[in-house]
């Protein structure tokens, strides 16, 4: 009876320490998540806690963007106005970080405009990045499907313009 009683106290001691710990996990983002130019690239920034000690987490920054290349030749012009192309879709950057002692991550990911894909320019000519917008900008903590918007939504930038 003894051994009983030692065996129900030892489980009762351990279902409740389960208990608390499975309580004190819930992640969720702190404060804004926030998005910045950076250049022509979108840095994704922010704090999330509640994910438990030493805990490896992933996460994808993510937008739908669309970028306009052009064609300038070695004067810096662009000498033919339809020789261009506009590209669109979802960019993003995915990285693994951990927890540490505190159970939280404060973090940035940057991603990049989408690429000029196979659009190329004539002899002499460099194909040249000239705006891109970005919207629907957003982080995801993918090992606990969490997600929230960036402040703000959506940027743009125009690095070259025709002249």
């Amino acid at each position: 009876m003894k051994r009983l009683s030692i065996l129900i106290c030892t489980m009762l001691a351990l279902s409740s320490f389960i208990a608390i710990n499975a309580q004190a996990q819930s992640p969720h983002f702190v404060g804004k998540v926030t998005a910045t130019l950076q250049g022509n690239n979108v840095q994704v920034c922010w704090k999330e806690a509640g994910l438990g000690n030493n805990q490896n987490i992933t996460y994808e920054a993510s937008a739908t963007a669309t970028a306009t290349y052009v064609c300038v030749n070695g004067g810096g012009n662009c000498p033919n106005a339809a020789n261009k192309t506009t590209v669109n879709g979802p960019v993003s950057a995915v990285g693994t970080f951990n927890s540490g002692q505190n159970g939280s991550i404060s973090q940035c990911l940057t991603f990049n405009p989408p690429s000029a894909g196979a659009f190329t320019c004539p002899g002499g000519q460099t194909v040249t990045l000239s705006e891109v917008s970005y919207s629907g900008i957003k982080i995801k903590d993918t090992t606990n499907n969490v997600s929230q918007a960036a402040a703000p939504g959506a940027l743009g930038v125009t690095p070259f313009t025709c002249p």
